[in-house]
């Protein structure tokens, strides 16, 4: 056999062995559980449950960051919720403190505004007590010495040193109205003469005193009123009409 066709038979087999996709030069479908070769290098082959071995879905990917995002979210919202809960539970209890205490505010005012009412005249009794123990003691006095003259000075002093004290102490006051002008503010008439010797309503006599409490008239003196006379007719006026002359009215 000559050497161009051995040579022939080399190249022709040669051929045959030669693979046709260019990666299976590199790298052989490996078997289960065998170690692939890439570039020459050993790659050792993915686990089914392995990250590397589950294809990448981006619509997945942005679904679990939508449901990180929501819950965070939901997280964030219940937090302020418990927040806001406890915040009108704080507010409600304050409130319902604040109303009580109003309240009992309220009823104490009510019950000082009572008794200011009721002992308002407290002082003002304490001032009349002695007067009052004044008048017992002249009473025994008289039943035992039955001396009219000592009773009426007792009675008299007592007067004074009432007056005196309702007076100074109280601004209650007494007026004289006997000779004075008619005042309707200040007297009441309870009888009227008529006089000529005046001008103008005078009163004539008291028959009750009136009394002023700092300068403010509490009780109306009740007086007897003296009133002018109507003046008589004036001298040369008749009594009777106009008359008319003998030849009539003028024309």
């Amino acid at each position: 056999m000559s050497k161009h066709t051995i040579h022939g038979q080399d190249n022709h087999q040669e051929k045959k062995h030669t693979p046709q996709n260019p990666t299976e030069a590199h790298a052989e479908a490996p078997q289960d559980g065998q170690t692939a070769q890439v570039g020459g290098k050993s790659v050792p082959p993915s686990e089914p449950g392995s990250p590397e071995a589950a294809p990448k879905n981006p619509s997945e990917d942005g679904k679990g960051k939508g449901n990180e995002e929501a819950l965070r979210v939901r997280t964030e919202l219940e937090a302020k919720i418990v927040a806001l809960e406890a915040e009108i539970s704080n507010l409600k209890d304050q409130y319902l403190r604040k109303a009580a205490e109003f309240e009992n505010f309220r009823k104490r005012m009510q019950k000082e505004k009572q008794d200011a009412i009721d002992y308002a005249n407290q002082s003002l009794l304490l001032d009349l007590i002695p007067v009052l123990d004044d008048f017992e003691r002249a009473i025994k006095s008289s039943e035992v010495s039955k001396d009219f003259e000592a009773l009426h000075e007792g009675i008299s002093l007592i007067e004074k040193r009432l007056v005196s004290q309702l007076e100074n102490k109280w601004g209650l006051s007494r007026f004289e109205s006997a000779g004075t002008p008619f005042d309707p503010n200040r007297h009441e008439a309870i009888m009227m003469e008529k006089t000529t010797s005046i001008t103008e309503p005078m009163v004539g006599e008291d028959f009750v005193k009136g009394y002023t409490l700092k300068n403010r008239v509490i009780r109306s003196a009740k007086v007897k009123v003296l009133m002018p006379e109507e003046g008589k007719p004036a001298e040369g006026s008749s009594s009777e009409g106009p008359v008319e002359s003998e030849s009539g009215p003028s024309a």
